[in-house]
C-alpha cells in the first residue's frame, strides 16, 4: 500500500449506521452510473488511486445499475444496499474529514477584445506539455508538476498566473473570450469551468483543459493570515466583496495562486446537465463529488454526512449519496471532498458557504469490499 493510502483506514459499518441514509434519495445517480458506464465502454478505463479500487471493479456494479431503474428513493437506497458495503473513511492525521464546494458560475463575456472586456480566458497553449506524457526529463521540475514548459534544456515550471497576466501569452490568438473582470475570470478558475454569456444572448461553456501545473494556493486563508477577514466569515461572497472594496490589492492577492487554469470551449446542449469534468461525463447538481485523484479512482459512490451543513436541505443536516467524478488541486486527502452544487448564481451562494467538517463512507461492491474488509 502507497504512502497517500496508509495515511487513512477503512472501517465498514452497516447501512443503518450511515447518518441520514434513510431519508436519502439517490435516484438522480442513475444517469451519471450510465454515463460512467458508457465512457469505460467506448473510451478508457478510469485510473485506479492508491486505494487499489479500479475500473474493473466497478464494472459490475455499473452494469447492474443499467438493468435497474429505480421507481423511488428506497429502491434506489435498496440498490446500493444490496450490491455495495460502506466503509467509513478515518484519516489517521485527524478525526474527520472536510467539505467545500464548488459549481459553475455565469460570466458575461465578448467574443472580442475592447475597453470593456479586457480579461481573457485562454485555451491551452501549445508549449505546455504533460510531464507523464514525455518524462520528468528535469531534476529541478518539483515532482508535484504534471505540467510543464517545454524548452530546449528540458521541462521547466510553466510561467505562473502573474506572469500571464502580465503579458506572457498576448499575441499568441489563445483567447476564447474577454470577460469584464479579472475576478470573474479567476473564479472560474477556481471551479474549473463557466458559461460564457456573450452580448447577444449566446451561452456558451468552457471546461478544464489543463493548468499550469503550479500548486493552488487558496487566497481565503492568505485573507485570514493577514488579518482582513476573519476565519469564522470567510466564504466566497465575502472574498468578492473585500476584493471589490480593495481594487488596488486585486493583483496582489490574486497573484498569491500561481496556479493558472486553461479551458476548452464546448456546447451547451442540455442547460439541465452540469459541465463535462475531469470523469469526461457532466456533473450532476447536489451529487457529483471531487476527490483527490491520487487516492480515490473515478466513478465510486460515496455517502457523505455534514453535521452542521444545513443549507443545502432546507434545514437538515447534508447526508447524500454521490459519485466522485472531479477532482482539483485544491482537494487533497483521504477524506477531502468537493460538492458540485449546480450552474448559475444560486448555486453559487450555494457553494461559497460551504466548509464544514464532514464523515466520508465509500461504498465498494461487495466483490471488491472482501479485499478491505
Amino acid at each position: 500500500m502507497s504512502k497517500a493510502a496508509s495515511a487513512f483506514r477503512l472501517k465498514p459499518v452497516p447501512f443503518q449506521d450511515l447518518p441520514g441514509w434513510s431519508l436519502d434519495d439517490p435516484s438522480s445517480l442513475w444517469s451519471a452510473m450510465a454515463d460512467c458506464r458508457n465512457y469505460l465502454q467506448s473510451v478508457k478505463s478510469y485510473k485506479a488511486g492508491a486505494l487499489g479500487l479500479t475500473a474493473e471493479d466497478l464494472r459490475p456494479l455499473l452494469e447492474l445499475a443499467s438493468q435497474t431503474a429505480p421507481r423511488n428513493a428506497a429502491e434506489a437506497r435498496s440498490f446500493f444496499e444490496g450490491e455495495t458495503r460502506p466503509f467509513l473513511i478515518e484519516p489517521t492525521s485527524s478525526r474527520s474529514g472536510l467539505v467545500t464546494a464548488f459549481y459553475e458560475p455565469e460570466v458575461d463575456v465578448s467574443g472580442s477584445q475592447d475597453h470593456e472586456y479586457r480579461h481573457p480566458f485562454y485555451r491551452r497553449p501549445t508549449d505546455l506539455v504533460d510531464v507523464d506524457d514525455i518524462g520528468r526529463t528535469s531534476a529541478a521540475l518539483d515532482p508535484s508538476y504534471a505540467f510543464a514548459l517545454q524548452t530546449d534544456k528540458g521541462l521547466v515550471p510553466y510561467p505562473d498566473r502573474r506572469a500571464i497576466d502580465q503579458g506572457w501569452l498576448e499575441g499568441r490568438h489563445l483567447e476564447i473570450a474577454w470577460a469584464r473582470s479579472k475576478v470573474d475570470v479567476f473564479f472560474a478558475h477556481v471551479q474549473g469551468a463557466a458559461r460564457l454569456r456573450y452580448p447577444d444572448g449566446r451561452l456558451r461553456r468552457i471546461t478544464y483543459a489543463a493548468k499550469a501545473g503550479h500548486p493552488f494556493s487558496g487566497i481565503g486563508r492568505l485573507l485570514i493570515d493577514l488579518g482582513e477577514i476573519p476565519e469564522a466569515k470567510i466564504s466566497m461572497q465575502s472574498i468578492r466583496a473585500w476584493l471589490a472594496e480593495h481594487p488596488d490589492r486585486v493583483d496582489e492577492i490574486l497573484w498569491h495562486n500561481r496556479s493558472y487554469i486553461f479551458f476548452r470551449e464546448a456546447e451547451v446542449d442540455d442547460l439541465s446537465r452540469g459541465p463535462i469534468a475531469a470523469a469526461k461525463v457532466p456533473l450532476i447538481a447536489g451529487r457529483s463529488l471531487a476527490v483527490d485523484r491520487q487516492i480515490h479512482t473515478f466513478g465510486f459512490p460515496f455517502f457523505i454526512h455534514a453535521a452542521g451543513l444545513t443549507h443545502m436541505d432546507g434545514g437538515r443536516d447534508f447526508a447524500r449519496a454521490m459519485l466522485a467524478l472531479d477532482t482539483g488541486s485544491a482537494i487533497v486527502g483521504p477524506a477531502r471532498g468537493d460538492i458540485f452544487t449546480g450552474s448559475g448564481d444560486e448555486a453559487g451562494l450555494l457553494a461559497g458557504a460551504v466548509r464544514n467538517a464532514a464523515d466520508f463512507y465509500i461504498l465498494i461492491p461487495k466483490q471488491a469490499a472482501e479485499r478491505f474488509v
